[in-house]
C-alpha cells in the first residue's frame, strides 16, 4: 500500500503537524474499511471516495478512520455503501461536500463531528437513523435535508450547528430526543411534523435566534429546559394533546408575552416559565394539579394570571410562584374562597373571580 504525500496533513487543524494517528497509523491513497468496502484519496482534488457493498466500519475517538490526516474536502459514497460508519468523518474541518447515496440506511453517532467547512447535507430517503452527535458542532452547515425514512435523531446531532437558520423534520420522526438542535443560534423557525410525539430535553436549548415555533397537537411531553434561553421566541402555542411541561422548559424566554396553558396538562415544572421577563399575561388550564418551583418566577412583566383550575393546584416550595403578588388573579367564581386559604395562593393579593 503506497502512502499519499499528504499523509501528514490531518483532517483535523489541531492535529495536521503530527503525523500520526491517535492509533499509530499513517493516513493512506486506498485500503479496506468495511469487509467489502473500500476507500481511495485522490491527493490533487481532495476527494474521498467509499466503494463497495455492506456496512462500513465503526471507527472511535482513539482508534480513527485510515483517511483521519488526509486533506479531505470532498466526500463521495458510492450506491452500495450500507452504513456511514462511527466517527468516520469526525473533525474532518477542510470537507465541504458529501455526497450520501439511497444505499445507505444509517449514519453513525460522531460522523461528521465537527466539519466547520460542511454547509450543505442531503440526508436521503433511505436512512432511518442519525447517530448522536452526527453532525454536532458542523458550525458551518447551512442547509440540511432530511429524509421522510428517518425515524430516529439521536442525540445532540444536530448540537451547535450554529449556521443552520431552518429546518424541517420530516413526518417519519416521532421523538426529537435531548439537545437535538442545542445551541443551533441561527435557526429561525422550525417546522414540527404530527408524527412527534416528545420534544426531549434540551431539544432546543438557547437557540437564541428562534422566533417560532409550531407544536403538533400529537406532542404529549415537553422536555427539561427544552427551549430554555430562546430569548427571539415570541409566541409558542401548547397543543391540547400536551400532558407535561418540563422543569424549565421556556425558562428564559424573554420574548414571549402571553402563554395559555391548556387544559390537558396535569403538570407544570419546576421553573418552567422562569424569567420569562417579556411575558405579560398566563392562563393555566382546568387541568393542571400542580405547579412546580418558581415556575414564573422573575417574571417581571407578568400584569395578570388565570388559573381555570376549580382546585387551587398543588405548589409546596419556599421559592415563589410569581414574582409580583400584587397582580391580579382570577379563579373560577366558586373558587375564590378556596384560593385565598390555600398556603401559596393565599399570598396573592387580589384574587378574582374571573
Amino acid at each position: 500500500m503506497s502512502l499519499s504525500l499528504v499523509a501528514f496533513a490531518s483532517c483535523s487543524d489541531d492535529d495536521k503537524d503530527s503525523p500520526f494517528s491517535e492509533n499509530g497509523e499513517n493516513g493512506s491513497n486506498s485500503g479496506s474499511c468495511g469487509e467489502n468496502v473500500t476507500y481511495s484519496f485522490v491527493e490533487s482534488t481532495g476527494t474521498l471516495t467509499i466503494s463497495g457493498t455492506g456496512d462500513m466500519n465503526d471507527y472511535t475517538s482513539q482508534a480513527h478512520a485510515p483517511w483521519y490526516y488526509l486533506s479531505i474536502k470532498k466526500v463521495v459514497i458510492n450506491n452500495g455503501v450500507t452504513s456511514i460508519g462511527n466517527f468516520a468523518f469526525d473533525e474532518c474541518t477542510g470537507l465541504t461536500s458529501v455526497t450520501i447515496p439511497n444505499s445507505v440506511t444509517s449514519i453513525g453517532s460522531f460522523a461528521f463531528y465537527g466539519c466547520k467547512e460542511l454547509t450543505r447535507v442531503t440526508i436521503p430517503n433511505s436512512v432511518t437513523s442519525i447517530g448522536d452527535y452526527a453532525f454536532s458542532r458542523c458550525t458551518g452547515l447551512t442547509s440540511v435535508t432530511i429524509g421522510n425514512g428517518v425515524t430516529s435523531i439521536g442525540s445532540d446531532a444536530f448540537q451547535y450547528c450554529t449556521g443552520l437558520t431552518s429546518v424541517t423534520i420530516p413526518n417519519s420522526v416521532t421523538s426529537i430526543v435531548s439537545e437535538a438542535f442545542e445551541g443551533c443560534t441561527g435557526l429561525t423557525s422550525v417546522t414540527i411534523p404530527n408524527s412527534v410525539t416528545s420534544i426531549g430535553d434540551r431539544a432546543f436549548y438557547e437557540c437564541t435566534g428562534l422566533t417560532s415555533v409550531t407544536i403538533p397537537n400529537s406532542v404529549t411531553s415537553i422536555g427539561d429546559f427544552a427551549f430554555s434561553g430562546c430569548e427571539r421566541l415570541m409566541s409558542v402555542t401548547i397543543p391540547n394533546s400536551v400532558t407535561s411541561i418540563g422543569d424549565g422548559a421556556f425558562s428564559r424566554c424573554t420574548g414571549l408575552t402571553s402563554v395559555t396553558i391548556p387544559n390537558s396538562v396535569t403538570s407544570i415544572g419546576d421553573w418552567a416559565f422562569y424569567e420569562c421577563t417579556g411575558l405579560t399575561s398566563v392562563t393555566i388550564g382546568n387541568g393542571v394539579t400542580s405547579i412546580g418551583s418558581g415556575a414564573f418566577s422573575r417574571c417581571t412583566g407578568l400584569t395578570s394570571m388565570t388559573v381555570e383550575a376549580t382546585n387551587p393546584p398543588y405548589y409546596s416550595s419556599t421559592n415563589n410562584i410569581v414574582s409580583n403578588y400584587s397582580i391580579p388573579l382570577y379563579v373560577p367564581a366558586g373558587s375564590v374562597d378556596a384560593y385565598k386559604a390555600a398556603t401559596e395562593w393565599k399570598k396573592f393579593t387580589n384574587i378574582r373571580a374571573r
